[in-house]
This record gives C-alpha cells, structure tokens and sequence, in this order.
C-alpha cells in the first residue's frame, strides 16, 4: 500500500490498496492555502468503476460510477470534498451490471451525513481510511464479488482451459467493456502521465506501446480530448483527473 499527494487539484491525497476488489482510494479536501486553484478538470477517461461520496454546501451525495470511455470538461467552482473507493477490474456488485453503467452513474436514493442506500440496504458512509473494511463488509453480504479471470487476462495472463470466446464473455459482463478497450484507455492513460511529467512523445510512443506519433495523437483526442502539448503545457486554471497505474497490460 502506498500514500501520496496528488499534484493538480489541491487536497488531493490517493493511495494503492492490497484488497484484491480495491484499486485505490482517494480523496480531496481544498483547504484554500494552495497557490493553484484550478477553475476546471479535463476527466480523463477510465476503465474502472467506482463509489464516490461527495459533500458540498452541508450536503452529502453517494453514487456508483461506471467507466468512462469518453473525456469531458468538469468545472471545478464550488469545489466541495470527495472520497473514491476505486475497484479492481473483474470486481463488480452483483445486481447492478457494470455494463449499464458505462459512461453513467447511480445514485443513492437516500443519504444522510452518516449512511446510504445501496442494493437496498443502508450502510455506513467509509472513509478514506476504512474502505476495506467496509469493502470486505459488502464481499461477506454477498453483493461485491469478483471474477479473478478478469484481472488475470487484462494483466496479460491466457487461460488454458477457458476458450478466447468465454473470456470476452466474462471481461464484458463484470468491466462492462472489451478487452481492447480497456487496454486502449489504459494505454492513453499511460501516456498522459509520462507527459505530464515531461517525457518528450517520441519515447511515450515507445514507452506505452504505440506505433508512432500518429498513433500518440489519435489516441490522445479521443481519449484525453488534449494534444501531447496540452498535456505537458496545460492552459491557466485547468488541471487534469486523478490518475494511476493499474495491473493492465498495454503493449500490442
């Protein structure tokens, strides 16, 4: 497990976790003494789903988020604080397909500063620092499972025994995408990170798996909706999604 501030948005702190259901956990509380405050967020695209609690003018919102396949433009006024329990691919709640949430979210139908309603029973609010508790929670009630498969082929293991028609089967019902869609979002993921941090496109396209520069360029527009140069010089005020490295295997 690992713990880290995030640079973009102030208050942002992320960390890795062990669980084999949990990605990451992240949460973001501005503060207001932070020399940058961002005015939007380009929301990078996503493979994996997530719980998002949010409270903002003495109101608290939970809902469960899907991927994304597309980027978009959040503005970030009124910015309130936020904690996210990110699942691991392959995880997924058993009476609410991750298909129908792709590009989409649910909401709880009733919150309170204390609890929510999810699959039809009110559960505590976690917190950033007992998310796996409340994750192992929903695991024993028989509501979060997971298909270790899943996890295994997008890390790039292959199954002897299951045929490449199962497997698609299985990656789509608990991912809610392809294979070679989840492999092209991590891989623009990948790359917007190394730009970030100054690597120059020549060694991204090498270092992320692609073919050239068109390729970096392509991929950039429809996943990130910003050019290499954006990314590495962004415009005033604007800040980029929380990012990280998952177990994904992104070369062709």
């Amino acid at each position: 497990m690992s713990l880290n501030r995030v640079e973009g948005i102030p208050g942002l702190e992320y960390r890795s976790s062990d669980s084999p259901y949990v990605e990451g956990v992240y949460r973001v509380a501005p503060d207001g003494r932070s020399g940058f405050a961002p005015e939007r967020m380009v929301s990078v695209v996503n493979s994996n789903w997530e719980l998002l609690v949010w409270a903002s003018a003495g109101a608290t919102a939970v809902s469960v988020r899907g991927p994304e396949t597309r980027p978009t433009v959040v503005p970030l006024g009124g910015l309130g604080s936020a904690f996210g329990v990110i699942f691991r691919h392959g995880a997924y709640l058993r009476n609410l397909p991750v298909r129908g949430l792709v590009d989409g979210s649910v909401a709880s139908p009733h919150t309170t500063p204390r609890s929510f309603v999810l699959q039809g029973g009110e559960w505590e609010i976690p917190r950033y620092d007992n998310a796996e508790t409340f994750v192992e929670r929903l695991v024993r009630a028989g509501l979060l499972v997971r298909d270790p498969l899943v996890a295994d082929v997008l890390a790039g293991e292959r199954p002897v025994l299951v045929t490449p028609r199962s497997v698609q089967r299985r990656v789509a019902a608990a991912t809610g995408l392809t294979q070679g869609t989840i492999r092209q979002i991590e891989r623009a993921r990948q790359a917007t990170m190394l730009l970030r941090q100054g690597v120059a496109a020549a060694d991204v396209v090498h270092l992320a798996g692609y073919h050239d520069q068109p390729h970096l360029a392509r991929s950039l527009t429809r996943f990130v909706g910003r050019t290499a140069t954006q990314l590495r010089q962004p415009a005033a005020g604007e800040t980029v999604s929380l990012l990280y490295k998952t177990d994904v295997e992104v070369r062709p």
